[in-house]
């Protein structure tokens, strides 16, 4: 069954539902003009231009002093359900907010905890970064889980869907040290963002990040957690500093035997299925990290690649390991899929061991 499109959360019920909640909290709201201007303009909207639609709908129906909105939002936000939807309260404090920037950052930091605010603190990052960065670094000492989370997301310098901070990219130890605070955390849900905004930072200063790492205890497990999926784009391109770190073999020695597809002709929607048997020639154990590379043509015509996991495994002396392993090739909302020719490689360490080339047709 098909996942219905995120931008369909941003609905008409969506709106009335919204409408009413904010009714009980400020009788004077509109709320069947509200919602009729909502429908009448939803229809040929995007994700995004979705969200903006509704902050821009309560700016024109709620008071005009920004303070007083807020405050009608912060009640109502309460009473709504929590997730993706609630984005539209931190987006309406980063559109209508610059101006009261000490009461936008607290707002950013209550509405946080609904739905995320990883998005609008990068609006006041812009506007004023050194002021916005010490809410940053106060937020990683918070004890909710969804603020300590917000001071890495909303400082990642290349957070996916939002525009890069230039000032990170540039000079991580801007943000090094609030992550630092976090290396242990106990929740999974800020440990992965940790472990994301320090694998950005591996894509411009990969050995500040490796020297910086190095100084982290990884016995906690915790700490190694995050430190290993930091990582992981370094691992994949096979730097040997990097799979030192984890004791990976930086040279394998091992021999891909009887690497085949099921076809090598797949229509679109349809999976790739790939087998492949891999014999060690060391007479000692390798750690191995063994992932596969798939080529995806663009439509300029010329080839991708994207690198997914397959599996870890310490392969012993001699060991010969079967593997198969299958591979979607339907539409996602990331990435669409263009008929072709595509390779695919199997990479140990991050070094090509194997290749075959396959097409896909619509």
């Amino acid at each position: 069954m098909a996942m219905e499109p995120l931008k369909e959360m941003f609905n008409k019920r969506f709106a009335e539902e919204l409408s009413a909640q904010i009714k009980k909290v400020y009788p004077k709201f509109e709320d069947k003009v509200f919602v009729k201007s909502i429908h009448e303009q939803l229809s040929p909207l995007e994700l995004n231009q979705r969200m903006r639609l509704f902050s821009t709908q309560m700016r024109a129906h709620l008071p005009e002093a920004f303070p007083k909105a807020l405050s009608i939002l912060k009640q109502t936000a309460t009473k709504t359900k929590s997730g993706y939807t609630s984005l539209i309260y931190p987006d309406f404090v980063a559109l209508y907010g610059k101006n009261h920037f000490e009461l936008a950052l607290d707002a950013l930091k209550f509405f946080t905890v609904f739905g995320s605010s990883e998005f609008a603190i990068r609006e006041f990052l812009r506007l004023d970064f050194d002021k916005s960065m010490g809410y940053m670094h106060a937020w990683s000492e918070d004890s909710n889980e969804h603020v300590r989370r917000l001071s890495s997301e909303g400082s990642r310098p290349r957070l996916p869907w939002s525009f890069k901070l230039d000032q990170v990219i540039q000079k991580p130890e801007h943000t090094l040290p609030l992550l630092n605070r976090l290396k242990t955390d106990s929740s999974l849900y800020v440990r992965k963002s940790v472990a994301n905004h320090l694998n950005d930072i591996s894509k411009d200063h990969p050995t500040k990040l490796l020297n910086y790492l190095k100084h982290w205890d990884l016995s906690h497990p915790h700490t190694s957690w995050i430190v290993k999926r930091a990582c992981r784009t370094l691992i994949k391109k096979g730097d040997s500093e990097s799979l030192s770190l984890f004791k990976f073999e930086k040279k394998p020695k091992v021999i891909l035997h009887n690497f085949k597809l099921h076809s090598k002709k797949i229509r679109i929607g349809d999976d790739l299925f790939f087998s492949f048997d891999l014999n060690s020639q060391k007479s000692s154990g390798q750690k191995l990290a063994i992932d596969y590379r798939v080529h995806y043509p663009k439509p300029s015509g010329s080839l991708l690649p994207k690198v997914f996991k397959l599996k870890e495994v310490i392969l012993a002396a001699k060991q010969s390991l079967p593997i198969t392993k299958k591979h979607p090739f339907k539409h996602f909302s990331t990435r669409r899929q263009h008929p072709g020719k595509h390779l695919l490689e199997i990479q140990i360490n991050g070094l090509v061991h194997g290749s075959i080339d396959f097409v896909l047709v619509d």
